[in-house]
């Protein structure tokens, strides 16, 4: 119980029928006992950030420093396909495509990490485990399964609705002289575009994350939504367990879809990051 909330117990403590002395020496004596600085909003408020900052620090510097990654990832991305080529075409839509890009691999090679029971195992009997919450790997699991979504959407409605369009309607001399050699002088159509192995790869990729995502949320895992013959197969754990295998697909996809790209051709600056996949046995899904 918060110690501000002294005052309430306090209080409710005398009945409805108590005399209005005993009313007022309770309500005295329960201002008297809770501390100056819990008394006003302002203080109590603080205090409260104080105490959440104290008991959570090990989160909070955690996720920073995730966050930080992140951020540096998608701007260092950013910048460096401003000074490209591809950016007189297709201007700052493919700088935030591939800004997201770097921070979906960078969470995808990170993911796997908070669900290897070995592993954290071995890691929490270290100093490690007096800065970095061991415990809460599951919940970090599922902020990094958000970020991979968002980062996900933002790559492909980035290309689909501002890439393509402003690359297929570029003047012919213009995208000779700038991307020709990228599309073995060329100029493709959309279903041109969305018929390569990076617009095939893509859409395999979306598809399974979008199925093993969904199955992943408490309502499909706790068999919480009831749904009709013979769909309640897709309702529990066990659709689950089998879809999140489904993306190892998706790994091999992503390595596929980052190799064939288009406007990167030497193989050193693909910068696709993969970790080991670990095994069912490592997993605490199990």
């Amino acid at each position: 119980m918060q110690i501000w909330q002294l005052e309430t117990l306090l209080r409710g403590m005398v009945s409805a029928q108590a005399p209005e002395k005993l009313k007022r020496t309770t309500s005295s004596l329960a201002r008297t006992m809770i501390p100056s600085r819990y008394r006003s909003p302002l203080k109590r408020h603080l205090s409260k950030t104080v105490d959440f900052i104290h008991e959570n620090w090990k989160r909070i510097w955690l996720v920073t420093l995730w966050l930080v990654v992140n951020l540096a990832l998608f701007v260092y991305k950013f910048e460096q396909y401003k000074r490209r080529s591809a950016f007189q075409v297709m201007g700052y839509c493919v700088c935030v495509a591939k800004g997201a890009a770097e921070t979906l691999k960078l969470n995808m090679a990170l993911i796997l990490l908070p669900v290897c029971r070995n592993t954290l195992t071995t890691l929490r009997s270290t100093a490690l485990s007096h800065v970095i919450p061991f415990d809460d790997n599951i919940n970090f699991h599922k902020i990094m399964a958000l970020s991979i979504a968002i980062a996900t959407a933002i790559h492909t409605l980035a290309h689909i609705t501002c890439d393509f369009p402003r690359l297929i309607s570029c003047p012919t001399d213009k995208f000779m002289a700038t991307l020709g050699s990228n599309f073995h002088y060329k100029q493709p159509t959309y279903p041109d575009l969305l018929q390569s192995i990076p617009g095939v790869t893509g859409i395999l990729m979306i598809i399974i994350m979008s199925f093993s995502f969904t199955l992943a949320t408490h309502s499909f895992r706790r068999s919480v939504v009831k749904l009709p013959s013979p769909l309640h197969h897709l309702a529990g754990f066990n659709a689950f367990w089998y879809a999140h295998h489904l993306l190892v697909l998706a790994y091999i996809l992503l390595v596929v879809h980052s190799y064939f790209i288009f406007l990167t051709k030497e193989w050193y600056k693909k910068t696709v990051i993969l970790t080991h996949l670990p095994s069912p046995r490592n997993s605490f899904l199990q």
